[in-house]
């Protein structure tokens, strides 16, 4: 997993004075107070709101890079809720805290997959779900610092995985839930696996995840009481022995939907061992405070 980053920002001296150009409005002390627009010195614009000299309200933030933020601004900080558009053609619609993705917001990524939860100091934390572009599979769960951590789920076209997630990776108990009526019981564990040699032809041992299946049911269906009746009485020639040739009918087909639900978990846990989220690499621009008096 490629984690998403932003660089940090570019700061300027509080003490160079007036920064570039500005045209627009002032207050008596001679602030930028009211509408204007700003061009620093390093080429990025500004226009809208000002208060007592800081950008202050609904305004534009125009970098040279081509990343663009349009929203609201507190003391000179993205505050409040706005977009940031990314030169990667990703974005990021939602609320800002002190410059910072923090509270509910949208992160469209370059590849097309869609994060849609809670943000807290510009990483994922809390409830979320990742949405990928590619196969249309999703992670619905609990995030911790940008990762997948605790209770969560992993939804894929005709089945699902439900269980605890650790470091971005299923761990301990959990079930696979097939479209095709059944569950397979398990759990995930951490195993060494040797791989190449090393520079003294040791094999070097590398930790990879395990589905350990351990039962496989029928899903539960609930039968309301209201639609009950009365077992009909046997007909001619079908007495005790017809009885058990139907529950041997009934076996054989839970038996059939149990051995394919096997195949297909087993396919799926050789496939993807370990859901993780294939972010693409975001190196964000730097984001110049463009403190200007």
């Amino acid at each position: 997993m490629v984690a998403m980053s932003d660089a940090g920002s570019e700061e300027f001296d509080d003490d160079q004075g007036n920064l570039g150009e500005y045209d627009g409005e002032r207050n008596e002390a001679g602030e930028r107070h009211g509408v204007g627009k700003a061009v620093l010195p390093n080429g990025d614009t500004y226009q809208g709101l000002y208060e007592n000299g800081k950008r202050s309200g609904q305004g534009t933030y125009r970098f040279k890079n081509g990343a663009r933020y349009v929203g609201e601004y507190d003391m000179n900080k993205k505050h409040g809720q706005g977009t940031f558009y990314y030169p990667d053609g990703s974005r990021y619609e939602g609320s800002w805290v002190e410059d910072q993705r923090q509270g509910h917001g949208v992160y469209t990524y370059a590849n097309g997959d869609i994060y849609d939860g809670d943000w807290l100091h510009h990483q994922r934390h809390g409830q979320g779900v990742y949405t990928y572009h590619d196969t249309g599979s999703r992670y619905v769960g609990t995030w911790v610092t940008g990762k997948m951590e605790s209770a969560g789920e992993f939804i894929h076209l005709n089945h699902k995985y439900q269980g605890n997630f650790v470091n971005n990776n299923p761990s301990g108990p959990g079930k696979y839930v097939f479209d095709i009526g059944c569950e397979q019981h398990g759990e995930f564990t951490q195993v060494d696996q040797d791989g190449a040699d090393g520079e003294d032809d040791d094999p070097i041992s590398t930790t990879v995840l395990k589905w350990r299946p351990t039962s496989i049911t029928s899903l539960t269906r609930m039968t309301p009481a209201k639609d009950q009746k009365k077992p009909p009485s046997p007909e001619p020639g079908k007495g005790p022995e017809g009885k058990e040739k139907q529950e041997e009918e009934e076996k054989l087909k839970v038996e059939a939907t149990v051995t394919e639900g096997q195949a297909l978990a087993e396919e799926q846990t050789g496939r993807t061992k370990t859901p993780t989220t294939p972010e693409p690499e975001t190196q964000k621009p730097p984001e110049p405070e463009d403190k200007e008096d």
